[in-house]
């Protein structure tokens, strides 16, 4: 059989047609056999038990029945139509209803002959019935491909209008399996299928499908989801080994006057422990002469900006200039106060640029940039754009990067001749298994301590109706000169709803909380940016006690002296907005508070959710939680990665075999960098494939 085969498209399948083909493809992403085969189940039904009528029980599972249709009619009119049928064996009759597909079913069931029939069953008054079951004739049933339990492939509401339902789906598998045979290609070597005890490939695909016994079954969908994780990681560890050996750098040899005069004479605090482990690893990542690309993971408020500083003047002071470029502007502002207190006493040049910075100050900073007078440039998106040209860009560090698009953090790589090391920095917190997927070509640096002096904020959950005992606590917290924030959520389906939940809550603070003794901050999105900056302003110089404000308030504001957050309807909040959220407090030396407030009404996952906030302010620990509720696609904002389209494994449960699956992929790599011997021929040419778009593939050879 030739090996393209299972490039044939889904057309030629007998049963499937050129309408069919196109719903599928539509549907599905299926154009082609191998399309078809790597549609897995997302379950599979026990179907080797038969039952009688007399052993049926009300709101049983799925059953599966043998007998006879004795006799059919139509009950009803119009809407409440209803298709009838008697069905019998030897211990009793029940009836099998149909609300659609009426006149196919009268005109296709034959009476008195032996059918099985399955589906749910129900009870009305005295009688059993099943509705809209699967039926299909004996004989057709024992002649059928059987194995012991039946598969339950992935559908779509289109899917179900156009009647290509699940027992269609099976027997499309089934055709293409008796086409196909044995013509899947062994992709894993004999040694790692012996190491881990994994079936052949033709075995796993065939049992995936029709499964002969459960431990089959278990086997073979082992083996699938381990071989896709080992080629992820087989990527992403080939992509991290051309970086370092065959893609050059800038050699950042020396720790010079710059670095050490500010480490000793201008640092405002002693860095943690982890802060120095992580600035270590970056010395010696750009002291190599091999290009950086290097994750770095830490914590609201745990110290990542002063890091970023380092890494600049490291290259600064090998002649290099240094660029941070974050998705806002708020957060783009936030970085150029926080650098340039930093580096006030150094005499070095560091300017902002976004997209409402002047025309003027725009020439001065393009003139400074290119004659090298400029150390730092810290801006938004504005930094990639074509005219921007430094002088000599040594290091570009990038704040949130799965926010910026693939197309634009290319062209910062190509702001000089050799790209410039990269720094990525994120502050949320990855899980481990997710990072290995995500970011598995990147070295991975984790700032895991707090700085010292930060006292852990203290989170509570309160229902609405102990509002008065809240607001009390807050007079407390004033009367001891602190400041509050209240936050209520922004979802932009209901902008309206919110901006009125808005300010029925502002109204109702300004109650509770009235002049002259209290001041009121209120910041929303369909302010004018110059009112919200006005009122931002008037919180941090503490003219105000409370601001109230939507989630605009999530990222770039930065008040040592607001210590208590509280967030109203924290039950239509994510995880990980919550946790960015309450990192707004507990930034100076006193005790920080966090307050959820929510209705009684609670699904289970906003349970969780509040549970987890008060149980933790570890942001990993967070994290996990949050993945194991959403899924990888949804955490990281889009399923941007390419990476974590699977088809059989699942990051989350998975993570055991992605351990496994990177070990291998590592040792292999180890042994055998460029795949050279013969028993890695099947993983090269598996490789090759994968990569034959990307254009790495001809740095192995």
């Amino acid at each position: 059989m030739p090996t393209n085969f299972l490039h044939t498209p889904i057309d030629y399948l007998n049963g499937v047609g050129p309408a069919r083909a196109k719903l599928l493809k539509a549907e599905l992403g299926i154009s082609t056999y191998g399309d078809l085969a790597n549609l897995f189940p997302n379950r599979y039904i026990d179907k080797t038990k038969y039952y009688k009528i007399n052993e049926l029980v009300p709101d049983s599972a799925h059953v599966q029945i043998v007998g006879k249709v004795t006799h059919i009619k139509t009950m009803g009119d119009g809407r409440s139509s209803r298709l009838v049928a008697t069905f019998i064996d030897s211990t009793g009759s029940m009836e099998l209803v149909w609300f659609k597909g009426q006149k196919y079913f009268k005109d296709n069931l034959k009476l008195n002959v032996p059918y099985v029939i399955y589906g749910k069953v129900s009870k009305y008054g005295s009688k059993y019935n099943i509705a809209h079951p699967d039926v299909e004739l004996l004989k057709e049933h024992r002649s059928r491909q059987q194995s012991a339990m039946t598969p339950i492939y992935p559908s779509t509401e289109q899917l179900t209008k156009r009647n290509v339902t699940n027992k269609m789906m099976v027997r499309m598998m089934q055709q293409l399996f008796s086409e196909v045979h044995n013509s899947f290609t062994e992709t894993l070597s004999e040694q790692i299928r012996s190491q881990h005890q994994l079936v052949d490939k033709n075995t796993a695909m065939y049992n995936a499908h029709f499964p002969k016994s459960a431990a089959l079954l278990q086997q073979s969908i082992y083996r699938l989801k381990f071989e896709e994780l080992f080629f992820i990681q087989m990527e992403l560890l080939l992509q991290n080994r051309i970086r370092k050996t065959r893609i050059k750098g800038y050699a950042f040899e020396k720790v010079g006057e710059r670095f050490n005069d500010f480490y000793s004479n201008h640092l405002p605090f002693e860095l943690t422990g982890a802060q120095k482990r992580v600035v270590k690893e970056i010395r010696a990542d750009m002291g190599t002469g091999a290009h950086m690309n290097r994750l770095l993971q830490g914590d609201v408020g745990s110290g990542k900006t002063i890091v970023a500083v380092l890494t600049c003047l490291l290259a600064i002071d090998n002649g290099f200039q240094a660029c941070i470029m974050a998705p806002t502007e708020i957060l783009a502002q936030q970085h150029y106060q926080g650098v340039s207190e930093l580096l006030e006493k150094t005499g070095l040049k560091v300017s902002l640029l976004t997209g409402s910075v002047k025309t003027k100050a725009r020439r001065v900073i393009h003139s400074d940039l290119e004659d090298g007078t400029l150390n730092i440039l810290i801006g938004t998106h504005a930094l990639i754009e074509d005219k921007v040209v430094f002088k000599n860009l040594g290091v570009a560090i990038v704040d949130e990067q799965h926010r910026f698009g693939v197309a634009q953090r290319a062209k910062l790589w190509k702001k000089n001749d050799l790209p410039p090391h990269v720094l990525v920095m994120t502050a949320t917190p990855i899980p481990r298994t997710l990072a290995m997927s995500l970011y598995g070509d990147l070295d991975i640096s984790v700032i895991d301590e707090l700085p010292p002096g930060r006292k852990e904020i203290k989170t509570v959950h309160r229902y609405d109706k102990n509002r008065l005992a809240v607001f009390s606590f807050l007079k407390e917290e004033i009367t001891k000169g602190r400041q509050i924030y209240l936050v209520y959520p922004l979802i932009e389906e209901s902008e309206t709803l919110d901006y009125k939940d808005l300010m029925d809550g502002y109204e109702s603070v300004v109650r509770e909380f009235p002049t002259p003794q209290y001041q009121v901050s209120i910041v929303h999105g369909r302010m004018k940016p110059e009112d919200k900056d006005y009122e931002m302003e008037r919180f941090v110089k503490g003219e105000t006690q409370i601001m109230v404000a939507t989630t605009v308030i999530e990222v770039g504001v930065n008040v040592p002296n607001a210590s208590v957050m509280v967030i109203e309807s924290a039950e239509r909040f994510g995880l990980s907005q919550l946790h960015q959220l309450r990192g707004r407090v507990g930034r100076g030396a006193d005790q920080s508070f966090c307050i959820l407030m929510t209705s009684y009404k609670l699904s289970t996952e906003a349970k969780t959710r509040v549970e987890t906030m008060v149980a933790t302010t570890d942001g990993f620990e967070i994290a996990e939680v949050d993945l194991k509720l959403r899924g990888p696609g949804d955490m990281m904002g889009t399923r941007q990665s390419g990476v974590l389209a699977l088809r059989v494994a699942d990051i989350v449960k998975d993570n055991d075999i992605l351990a496994v699956a990177r070990e291998t992929a590592k040792e292999l790599l180890q042994k055998d960098a460029t795949l050279a011997l013969p028993e890695n021929t099947s993983i090269k040419k598996v490789l090759q494939f994968l990569q034959s778009k990307k254009g790495l593939w001809k740095y192995i050879s």
